[in-house]
């Protein structure tokens, strides 16, 4: 049996996701749910003692923990109810507050923790938020999956919706007509939209049923988060580990992971990685902030005369591709150039010299789901003075950088509302942009091993290289850490990268390209 432990760490040589309860891990909600229930429970007691003439016996703290806190609400409700040996109607979902049925008790007990919730605001842990910043910053992709009806609201209400790729609440559980906790299903729904196995994903639960959920879906480490009770209940109900606070849990992105600022200049240390082209070589280039600067208007980024120059110059010597996440078409017509192998919309459709052409099968499936989003994005933002939604052929891009500050959170509720609705897509983000796209296991570093095989260079004798600055270039320095390299142009940001070498900027980068045509032209004499 586990035991509890003060210390736990979130690798990511072993997990890709983090799926987080919300009330008691993240938020201190928990407190506004308990004191709602106990208002119901403790009027509808008293009064049944003085109608039956019977002892009354106050709902108590333990009664929450063991019966209601964690599970979907109507099944609190039958839980406790029957933990007393009591029972009332069922009734119908268009009960009112007053009607003493399962249905009747659960609006009134909605309505009571709304008013809380006006009253007293969202207070949240701040450990928890740097938590999930942290994992974020490692390249996890995260969830939150709560029993709470209200979860939507909580989210908005403490500004944490941008946190999360996906959400699963009582809203999405009862449209689905997924079992809530004890039972694994909105865990394995939460993993299953984050486009991940549950041996590959984490779980952090408060409440006892949410560990036993934990545990009943496979998932790959189940945290408990000890906010009240005994010590070790958590282990017992089936945690690996028992924290009392998520300060005490550490996050390992990968062991050559470091930030950006200790990065090494690729210009300084040209021996370094000259000493390891000693076969074929195959260069691979993120485009904006990479080929060109990041410019305030996207259709403003055409490639300088000098760069394609460069360019050209470099795929005569080797294979050249450009994986970005602009759609083809512009990519192809702002490059200009024959003999460069193009992906486009971070890898989902790649074309080349040779007749080589690739679109993802399963993201032209989604095509419509895409078309959807994208209707729905331009109505809801079209009175968001800045805002602009960019369609590419397998995605929705939102570009906020001309968005005043003061209406950001509006641009990032709707988005997140959008994917909500449409839960085949999923939700990232980069340089003032957030992005629908299909929520497909495929990304920019599964676009070069598709190149890769395509044109011959698997396998030993080739050094395939990645340059790029966003977040989504990530997965492709991932996917060639010890087997290539890659290059990161930090600009004036500051993040952890698995990149070899950093580059400072668009000239820099320039500059590198060219130490490369005359390398490879000296090893070719």
């Amino acid at each position: 049996m586990a035991s509890p432990s003060s210390t736990v760490v979130l690798s990511r040589h072993e997990l890709d996701a983090v799926l987080f309860d919300l009330d008691g891990v993240v938020t201190r909600t928990a407190r506004v749910h308990a004191a709602a229930w106990k208002r119901l429970f403790d009027a509808y007691l008293e009064e049944r003692a003085k109608r039956t003439e019977g002892r009354f016996q106050p709902f108590t703290e333990e009664d929450y923990r063991r019966f209601v806190d964690g599970r979907p609400r109507l099944e609190g409700i039958r839980c406790f109810l029957e933990s007393r040996g009591l029972s009332v109607p069922e009734g119908t979902p268009e009960d009112g507050p007053e009607a003493e049925t399962v249905h009747g008790f659960g609006v009134r007990k909605n309505a009571y923790f709304q008013e809380a919730l006006k009253r007293q605001g969202v207070e949240v842990y701040p450990p928890a938020v740097r938590l999930l910043e942290q994992v974020r910053a490692a390249g996890f992709r995260t969830a939150v999956v709560t029993s709470s009806r209200n979860g939507e609201a909580v989210l908005r209400a403490a500004g944490l919706e941008h946190l999360f790729d996906a959400r699963v609440d009582g809203v999405e559980a009862g449209r689905l007509e997924l079992p809530g906790k004890p039972a694994p299903d909105t865990f394995l729904e939460g993993a299953r939209r984050l486009g991940v196995v549950p041996e590959r994903a984490a779980v952090l639960e408060d409440a006892r049923s949410g560990v036993q959920a934990g545990r009943r879906g496979g998932f790959g480490c189940v945290i408990g988060v000890r906010r009240s009770g005994a010590e070790g209940a958590l282990v017992k109900a089936g945690a690996d580990v028992e924290v009392a606070e998520l300060s005490s849990v550490a996050v390992e992105a990968d062991m050559e992971t470091r930030p950006m600022r200790e990065v090494p200049l690729a210009l300084e240390r040209r021996e370094e990685w000259l000493r390891r082209m000693t076969g074929r070589v195959a260069v691979f280039l993120d485009y904006d902030g990479t080929l060109t600067p990041i410019v305030p208007n996207p259709e403003d980024a055409r490639l300088g005369d000098s760069m394609r120059a460069t360019l050209d110059e470099l795929a005569r010597c080797i294979p050249v591709a450009i994986v970005s996440g602009r759609d083809l078409p512009m990519l192809k017509e702002f490059v200009r150039l024959q003999g460069v192998y193009f992906a486009g919309s971070h890898g989902f459709d790649i074309e080349g010299p040779g007749e080589h052409r690739f679109q993802h099968e399963e993201g032209r499936a989604l095509l419509p789901e895409l078309d959807a989003a994208e209707r729905e994005l331009k109505a809801v933002l079209a009175g968001i003075p800045g805002a602009g939604v960019e369609r590419k052929r397998f995605s929705v891009a939102v570009h906020w950088r001309h968005v005043e500050d003061a209406r950001l959170p509006e641009v990032e509720q709707a988005v997140a509302a959008v994917q909500a609705r449409h839960p085949k897509l999923s939700r990232s983000g980069g340089k003032k942009v957030f992005e629908l796209r299909p929520n497909i296991d495929w990304h920019k570093g599964r676009a070069v091993d598709w190149l890769l095989k395509a044109l011959g260079l698997e396998g030993e004798g080739v050094l395939p290289v990645f340059v790029g600055d966003d977040l989504t270039d990530e997965d492709a320095f991932r996917t060639l850490k010890g087997r290539g390299l890659g290059l990161v142009v930090r600009g004036d940001e500051e993040r952890p990268t698995a990149a070899d070498y950093a580059l400072r900027d668009v000239e820099e980068v320039r500059r590198f390209l060219g130490l490369l045509i005359a390398h490879v032209r000296g090893a070719t004499r």
